[in-house]
């Protein structure tokens, strides 16, 4: 029998919420014996290993009681994103406006696929990247080569993949 992915995460989400938590991302990876369900979680002020414990007993003994992942055998496991965190919803560009990011976009902006920058601003599913300080040291291969622009728009839904750069 197949896993219903949506019910895992309406309970994984259910529960992380009683706890003031936010689901980041949830993934099944492999089969059979060697299934693993991993759920990154974060919260405003930062994931404690308690946090991660506490919700991995819960959410463990909600999904065996509900036969959520038939066949029972999986290996579940609760962490924080990580410093270097994936953004995937509007909500998570609005909440990291000012910090640095690495993206890939679906089609070319510019002439181009893979930007890092500061998120400047995100509004009405656009987001206004500032490459100034990744463009400092640009030089025009050509000497009537303009360079390129400190601050792209991009359209969230062009946004292939989306991460944050830690900065230490």
């Amino acid at each position: 029998m197949a896993v219903d992915l949506d019910q895992v995460r309406a309970i994984v989400e259910r529960v992380a919420a009683s706890q003031g938590l936010e689901v980041v991302e949830l993934e099944l990876r492999g089969g059979g014996k060697s299934r693993m369900l991993r759920i990154f979680i974060d919260k405003p002020d930062g994931v404690t290993h308690e946090d991660c414990a506490n919700l991995s007993r819960e959410i463990g003994t909600i999904l065996d009681v509900e036969d959520a992942i038939p066949g029972g055998s999986y290996t579940l496991e609760v962490s924080s994103p990580g410093l270097d965190r994936k953004l995937f919803k509007a909500a998570d560009f609005e909440r990291f406006q000012g910090s640095r990011v690495k993206l890939t976009t679906r089609e070319p902006v510019n002439g181009n696929r893979h930007f890092e920058g500061r998120l400047d601003h995100f509004e009405s599913g656009r987001l206004t990247l500032d490459l100034a300080e990744a463009r400092r040291n640009f030089r025009p291969r050509n000497a009537g080569e303009a360079p390129a622009p400190h601050k792209l728009e991009i359209d969230l839904t062009n946004v292939e993949k989306a991460n944050l750069v830690p900065e230490i």
